[in-house]
């Protein structure tokens, strides 16, 4: 299979090569060219100026003729849906990629096809060198677009000097138009800023056309859908193209398909408002769905990433600050460029070399692009549409948007309409907490799927748990009671000695649960005990297991299958005795220690406790 691909991958090489050299001699007087017609010699042209280098072609076939790069990680908001309030940990400086850097970057994606390259953060005008990157760029004359994604807060005062430099396209990120709900959104104050950029760019144009100017809105149930119709106002007089984006899950923003508005539910909703919408025909591989308002003189669309994915045609990478490689946005950097750019080995960075040649760099890319999923990194997405998920009534804004507290409970907002005079307030209380989720499930598929703890430190680590089986008097006689607390207990029947082989059964059990239980992550145990103490008052036996290891994950699930294990044995060999009588219960972890949670302890009471 290997083989296969490397001979695949040398033929499209071949064939790059091949029309590239047809094109570019297109014209000459030679013999194979004068029997071509005059329209076969154009279409040879095209080919050759358009072509996309084998490097960047996956194994679905897909061209990849659209990079964004990030400048930086840094953002000066904090949104909810992108951003944890304390921000993300910072890149030392020299791991960030300089301008010269960038621009040697992008000059080679562009030699090998790429038409179309994205400038975003974090937030980029965070960069204090943006116009120079943007200059470089700006000179990469096979560009057809070279774009900005921005929040717009600083974006003001650099944005003519932006246009001037090469800048064709902007994206300005606005979720709200109430000034009041935007600063809950973003946990900052600046709406009039991006207002005001927002009027500046319509104003402003480079390269004898205005500036393209988008708006991103960001969708979440009971946040910001009520705005939407509000937005589509805005292409009335404006020359602008708003995007709904449907709210997509990253890390710690409490995703949930409860937040997720599908697309169609807003396509229908200003169906009902705007009868005689049109659809426009969307450019190839467009991520936006595309409508207008007839006689408006914007357009609105929808970015439906996912209820209605458009990987089938993706044609995007990614590179990070760090020069890291992503060939999907739901999936991990898979290459970093930034040691073959400064000559040091990718294993070990303290190792150095020449710098990669630019042949070099495109054939790590290739290799990365040619290994490319078909859909949201292959978590659990085929190569068929998804089914538009179902979508559910919410009336407030969830409870993590809002910074205030009111005593112990976090206030709730309502409102019908974004406009302020029909802002209201309750002190209720969530019915539902935004961390009641299973980490078992996929947050795209709604399918199990393991947790991955790849980046957890290995820490000692231990739980116990405890059970019981209520035998019935009969079985419970057989019991040899232990004369003193140092004495052991034994449950004899015919089979045999049931507590020392329920004992033997239990560590088993505990030493294989990642075959028993299909997501648990198998463990390493350093210990595992198993106990019995007989309770009288009740007939019935208490069963205790603890186990240890040093991972990075609990030993809860394997404490809790030790007890379950060692009391099914239990009733296995004495069924002939107790008949019916038996049953198992109150299985639960009393205490664990280690890990991030830290230590507790259950209470009497039976609710966990900090100890």
């Amino acid at each position: 299979m290997l083989l296969s691909a490397k001979l695949r991958g040398a033929t499209r090489l071949a064939q790059f090569h091949t029309t590239s050299r047809v094109g570019i001699t297109a014209s000459a007087a030679s013999p194979a060219t004068t029997a071509l017609g005059s329209r076969q010699q154009a279409r040879l042209k095209i080919q050759a100026q358009d072509a996309v280098s084998p490097h960047l072609i996956d194994s679905f076939g897909r061209r990849h003729d659209y990079l964004r790069i990030s400048l930086t990680e840094k953002c000066n908001l904090r949104c909810t849906y992108c951003m944890p309030e304390q921000g993300v940990p910072l890149l030392p400086n020299d791991s960030r990629l300089t301008a010269a850097e960038i621009e040697r970057v992008a000059s080679v994606f562009v030699r090998n096809g790429v038409r179309k390259i994205r400038l975003t953060g974090g937030e980029p005008t965070v960069r204090s060198d943006l116009v120079d990157i943007v200059e470089r760029l700006g000179r990469l004359r096979q560009l057809d677009s070279l774009g900005i994604t921005s929040n717009g807060i600083a974006l003001k005062r650099k944005l003519p000097a932006l246009v001037d430099a090469g800048l064709t396209h902007l994206n300005l990120s606005l979720d709200t138009l109430d000034p009041f709900k935007y600063e809950l959104m973003t946990r900052r104050r600046g709406f009039d800023r991006v207002v005001e950029v927002l009027d500046l760019a319509q104003r402003l144009g480079g390269r004898g056309s205005p500036l393209r100017v988008k708006l991103n809105v960001v969708v979440i149930r009971g946040v910001n859908d009520d705005e939407v119709a509000d937005f589509v106002a805005l292409t009335r007089d404006q020359n602008i193209t708003v995007r709904f984006i449907e709210y997509m899950p990253f890390e710690d923003n409490r995703w949930s398909t409860r937040k997720l508005v599908p697309s169609a539910d807003l396509l229908a909703t200003l169906e009902s408002k705007h009868p005689d919408l049109v659809k426009l025909r969307d450019s190839a591989n467009d991520t936006t769905r595309a409508y207008a308002v007839p006689g408006w003189r914007g357009s609105f669309g929808f970015i439906s990433s996912m209820t209605d994915h458009f990987c089938g045609t993706c044609s995007r990478l990614r590179i990070g600050p760090d020069g890291g490689v992503k060939v999907c946005l739901f999936g991990p950097p898979v290459l970093s460029l930034r040691p073959l750019l400064r000559g040091s080995s990718s294993a070990d960075p303290s190792a150095l070399t020449s710098p990669a040649t630019d042949d070099q760099l495109m054939e790590a890319v290739g290799r990365a692009v040619y290994g490319k999923k078909f859909a949201h990194n292959g978590l659990g997405a085929t190569a068929s549409r998804r089914p538009a998920l179902a979508s559910k009534p919410a009336r407030s804004i969830p409870v993590h948007l809002l910074p205030l507290r009111a005593g112990p409970r976090l206030r709730t907002f309502s409102t019908s309409r974004h406009t302020s005079s029909n802002r209201t307030f309750s002190s209720s209380p969530r019915r539902r907490s935004d961390d009641d989720r299973l980490t078992h499930l996929d947050p795209l598929t709604g399918k199990a799927s393991m947790v991955s703890v790849s980046a957890k430190d290995a820490t000692k680590r231990s739980a116990t748990a405890t059970g019981e089986i209520h035998l019935g008097a009969r079985a419970f006689s057989l019991i040899d009671l232990p004369a003193s607390d140092q004495d052991t207990a034994a449950l004899r029947t015919k089979k045999g000695d049931v507590l020392s082989i329920a004992q033997i059964a239990g560590i088993m059990g505990s030493k294989h649960t990642a075959l028993l239980i299909p997501l648990c992550h198998p463990l390493s145990l350093s210990h595992v005990a198993v106990s019995f103490r007989p309770v009288p008052d009740s007939h019935s036996l208490r069963i205790e297991a603890t186990a240890e290891c040093v991972g990075p994950t609990g030993v809860e699930m394997e404490a809790l299958t030790a007890v379950s294990v060692a009391a099914l044995t239990v009733w296995d060999m004495c069924k002939a005795v107790a008949g019916k009588e038996m049953r198992i219960g109150e299985i639960k972890v009393v205490r664990k220690t280690g890990g991030k949670s830290g230590d507790w302890a259950r209470p009497p009471d039976g609710e966990p406790g900090s100890t």
